[in-house]
C-alpha cells in the first residue's frame, strides 16, 4: 500500500460522511500538513502517511506550532486511523 492509496481512502471515506477535504499547497510553510478535512461536526489537519513511515522532524515541529494554536492534527498512515479520526 502506497501513501496515494491512503490518501484516495480518506478522500472517500470523507465524502461518504457528508464532509469536504482539501489538499493545502502552504506557502512559505515546510512541514505543514497536507490535507483539511472538514467533516459536519469537526474540522482537522491530516499529514499522510504511507505505512510505517514516520514524519520528518520538521513536520512534527510545525504539527506541533499547530497545535499549540488549538489545530487538531492527525498523522495518518493506514485506513484503520482514517476510520478512527472520522468517526
Amino acid at each position: 500500500m502506497r501513501e496515494r492509496d491512503i490518501e484516495n481512502y480518506l478522500v472517500k471515506r470523507v465524502k461518504a460522511l457528508g464532509g469536504e477535504v482539501r489538499k493545502v499547497n502552504w506557502v512559505n510553510r515546510r512541514g505543514a500538513p497536507d490535507r483539511l478535512v472538514m467533516l459536519p461536526d469537526k474540522a482537522f489537519w491530516v499529514e499522510v502517511k504511507a505505512p510505517g513511515v514516520e514524519a520528518e522532524p520538521h513536520q512534527l515541529r510545525e504539527h506541533t506550532r499547530m497545535r499549540e494554536m488549538a489545530q487538531v492534527v492527525y498523522l495518518v498512515d493506514s485506513y484503520e486511523i482514517v476510520e478512527r479520526i472520522c468517526e
